[in-house]
């Protein structure tokens, strides 16, 4: 506390680092999770954020669910947003602001989970597609305080929707000016370089979210389709769309085949004649079978109508 009050934060961290307060058996629980979350707060203070996920994975998760446990599960998570965010790891700012959100004391109080259900739709939007990202936007689809909500609610249904979506969103700009958008919860100060970079990130992060959307929903629908006629659908210029779908091809998240010279991209695979000829083969089984099932019930009808 000396060393903080002092100006030096490195020095103060260092100091708790030096104890390892979870190999302690004669203090409660309850004080070792504090003294965990104190070395997590100075080594996020002089931003060592190696070790602050370090410091952070001697604290278990089912122990922040405990009764008596609520401001430290609060605290705990709050600063992880500060290293997710550093990190720009959006999925796991949507978990750390679900997690606060899923707390009793902060459903007690509306405009408390009002913030962290808003961070948690914004966030799980800018996270890269996936199940795991699919079945939580699910799962939030269905809470009914996303009524109170209009924005998060129209947002999050238009991410679910087999729709492609227009760009920009209707609540973008107040989706944007969260203060979550920025390196630190406090946003009163005049925003510094690394705040104004991070906040043009995600600002890019979401037109590319909905790009991404798009072109998924695009894939659902089209065969194939001329590259100047998508990107008029998705308005975006050739050499951006070019630049989307190679990105999406390259991560493995679509399958596409362009055809510069035609003005073509493909999005289903061309099937080869044995593969065609092999479920021409199946379906005649399968009927065959049919058949004889159905001419054997006819031939046991008939001998039971003949007794």
């Amino acid at each position: 506390i000396l060393k903080e009050a002092a100006g030096d934060v490195a020095g103060a961290a260092d100091v708790l680092q030096e104890v390892h307060v979870e190999t302690y058996g004669s203090i409660s629980k309850r004080e070792k999770v504090e003294f965990i979350l104190e070395q997590m707060r100075l080594t996020l203070a002089k931003k060592d954020y190696v070790r602050a996920a370090i410091v952070s994975n001697k604290i278990q998760r089912k122990t922040l669910e405990e009764e008596g446990m609520t401001a430290e599960k609060i605290k705990f998570y709050t600063l992880l947003t500060q290293y997710h965010r550093h990190d720009k790891n959006a999925l796991e700012l949507a978990k750390d602001y679900h997690a606060i959100y899923s707390t009793n004391s902060v459903q007690e109080k509306e405009n408390e989970w009002k913030e962290a259900l808003i961070n948690t739709v914004v966030f799980l939007c800018l996270s890269e597609y996936g199940n795991e990202m699919k079945d939580m936007m699910e799962r939030i689809n269905l809470d009914t305080n996303l009524d109170k909500i209009p924005e998060c609610r129209e947002t999050i249904q238009s991410f679910l929707k087999k729709e492609i979506i227009h760009y920009p969103l209707p609540h973008l700009t107040a989706l944007e000016s969260l203060p979550a958008f920025n390196m630190e919860d406090d946003n009163t100060s005049p925003p510094s370089p690394l705040e104004s970079s991070l906040a043009s990130h995600w600002h890019t992060a979401f037109h590319t979210r909905i790009i991404q959307h798009n072109l998924r929903i695009s894939s659902v629908y089209y065969r194939r389709i001329h590259l100047s006629r998508l990107a008029q659908l998705l308005s975006l210029s050739r050499d951006d769309l070019e630049k989307h779908i190679s990105q999406m091809v390259s991560a493995g998240s679509l399958y596409a085949k362009i055809d510069r010279p035609k003005d073509i991209v493909r999005f289903k695979k061309e099937r080869k004649e044995e593969e065609i000829l092999s479920d021409w083969a199946a379906d005649i089984k399968s009927l065959l079978n049919l058949v004889e099932k159905t001419t054997y019930l006819i031939h046991k009808e008939n001998m039971v109508q003949g007794h």
